[in-house]
């Protein structure tokens, strides 16, 4: 058996095993840990009982919700923690990044984008989900690529993919946290209209927060399950009361003010660039849909349950978000109000106008508060568990101890703290920058489409060029439609994936200035660093191939 917090040697061509062996089968106690021996890999994490059980405690929805909470804002445990973050993240992300959402593009250009984002971002996950059903292990996109790609090419993809990966899953956490954060600051300016709003307090506030999701994921790690169980119930309920405060209380704008009123705030020389940077808002409110395949080592059935899960939240979830922001747009009053608040969260004084009430706006506030502070937990979780995958491959320095998982609890208490230690640095950015928010989003997305388009593209190659039949596909196959899916979600990334380090602003200054672009490259120059002094003689992606022998 490996050593505790290390992978098993890789293993000989004769045990590799091009499809589901029946010995193999019937050698272990469930599909699961078939799945994993298959890829040389041992179960170490203990399924949860509340995992087995979730759909039945809050129904079908839930079922969605449990495999992507891995989503920025239900921000995402291992099943729960995939999909209650997506949920959060269409239905309250609207909320949440008002400003930024119709600086570049306005009321129009934000349903534009909208659109044009949800349909992407299926493309992207029908190709993720057939990957995770074919390779359910906790690294994701990174053992999706060391598996895929040519031999040649596959140590080194893989660690570049792992990277990007982690440096994705972090900036969604500082994300979060600095989003939470804010909420904080904004209901003090309207509870004390004194109150100066300095980014420094902005700061420890996150650091509070922080200390918070901490405690969560370490002493009630266990808990985390029944917890995300509890506040998506919370979240669903509070999602239908503030949709029809507003919808009641809020004097309406005409069809014509919200669908023909382009917004270029950014001063950009054409509407078209103005529109691309604006669509990085709705971008961020669905990243993390990878999330689940984070957990898949912790989640039953997770060869099915993922690409499920992933799929009908998108659907779902994306279907909710389009309803609230549309609801936003027609009740949030002159867009000239909203642009010319004196803090980042205008939607907190938009429920204050509507409502008439401070005690009002700060009660539907706390609620989208709540769920988000609920969403900073899991992603923690979530960015905990893709840091200790990537450790237990060597990809990352330090990963003696990193990889290492507490027997007592089983949890990965070492990944945890780096995850949080990271988070804490991150944080000081928003002391220097008026938008921090653009650094954390544009970083956030960055990663994660980055990673998309490496192991999409292996796969299409391994698609065009390897028989159907010697593929060991999952239980969720796209068929035919694999190849254009593909390529029109590759298509949809690589232009999410150049905005992404786009300034909001024509007029850049130190600032202003998209500050995601020197983190990312930084952080993949320091990767490269460890590529040649270490990673290259020891990393090797996962232990056992995905295709039968070559010829």
């Amino acid at each position: 058996m490996p050593e505790e917090g290390h992978m098993m040697k890789t293993l000989p061509q004769a045990t590799v095993f091009p499809r589901r062996s029946p010995v193999i089968q019937q050698s272990f106690a469930s599909r699961d840990e078939s799945d994993l021996a298959h890829f040389g890999k041992q179960q170490q994490f203990k399924y949860e009982k509340a995992l087995k059980c979730l759909d039945a405690k809050v129904g079908w929805l839930t079922r969605c919700n449990s495999a992507d909470l891995g989503r920025v804002f239900g921000v995402r445990d291992p099943l729960a923690d995939a999909n209650f973050r997506r949920k959060v993240g269409l239905t309250v992300g609207p909320h949440r990044s008002l400003q930024a959402l119709i600086t570049n593009g306005g009321p129009t250009g934000a349903f534009g984008a909208y659109i044009f984002v949800m349909t992407g971002v299926l493309m992207q996950v029908l190709v993720m989900a057939e990957m995770a059903s074919m390779i359910p292990l906790a690294g994701g996109q990174y053992n999706w690529v060391a598996i895929l790609a040519p031999p040649a090419y596959s140590k080194f993809l893989s660690y570049l993919t792992g990277w990007v990966t982690t440096i994705a899953w972090q900036a969604a956490s500082a994300s979060v946290l600095f989003l939470d954060a804010t909420i904080i600051q904004a209901l003090l300016a309207i509870a004390h209209p004194t109150y100066v709003f300095e980014r420094w307090h902005g700061t420890l506030i996150f650091y509070g927060l922080l200390a918070l999701t901490l405690f969560f994921n370490t002493y009630l790690g266990r808990l985390l399950p029944n917890f995300e169980a509890t506040i998506l119930v919370f979240h669903v309920a509070g999602f239908v009361g503030i949709l029809i405060t507003i919808l009641y209380l809020a004097p309406k704008s005409t069809p014509s003010a919200v669908f023909q009123q382009f917004v270029n705030g950014g001063k950009f020389d054409t509407n078209a660039e103005s529109f691309f940077v604006g669509t990085v808002s709705s971008m961020y409110a669905f990243i993390g849909i990878d999330a689940a395949t984070h957990m898949a080592e912790e989640i039953e059935n997770a060869s099915v349950v993922i690409p499920r899960s992933m799929i009908v939240s998108v659907f779902l979830n994306g279907t909710l978000g389009l309803g609230m922001l549309v609801a936003i747009m027609f009740c949030m009053g002159p867009v000239t109000s909203v642009l010319g608040a004196e803090f980042f969260m205008p939607f907190v004084t938009v429920l204050q106008s509507i409502t008439h009430s401070t005690a009002g706006a700060t009660v539907m506030a706390c609620i989208i508060l709540v769920v988000g502070i609920a969403g900073s937990i899991g992603i923690l979780a979530t960015t905990s568990r893709m840091l200790w995958a990537f450790a237990r491959e060597d990809g990352v320095p330090g990963s003696r101890f990193i990889a290492r998982v507490e027997p007592r609890t089983a949890l990965p208490l070492w990944s945890i703290g780096v995850a949080a230690l990271v988070d804490l640095l991150l944080a000081l950015i928003n002391i220097g920058s008026t938008v921090a928010f653009n650094a954390f989003s544009g970083l956030t997305i960055a990663g994660f489409y980055s990673s998309f388009i490496i192991s999409a593209a292996v796969m299409l190659q391994r698609r065009l060029t390897t028989p159907s039949s010697d593929i060991r596909w999952g239980p969720f196959q796209l068929g035919r439609a694999g190849v254009p899916v593909t390529v029109l979600a590759l298509c949809f990334s690589v232009v999410g994936w150049i905005f992404s380090f786009w300034p909001p602003t024509a007029m850049v200054t130190k600032r202003t200035f998209n500050w995601s672009i020197v983190v990312y490259f930084g952080t993949l120059f320091i990767a490269m660093i460890w590529w040649v002094v270490h990673a290259r003689h020891t990393y090797t992606g996962p232990k056992a191939e995905l295709f039968p022998a070559r010829r």
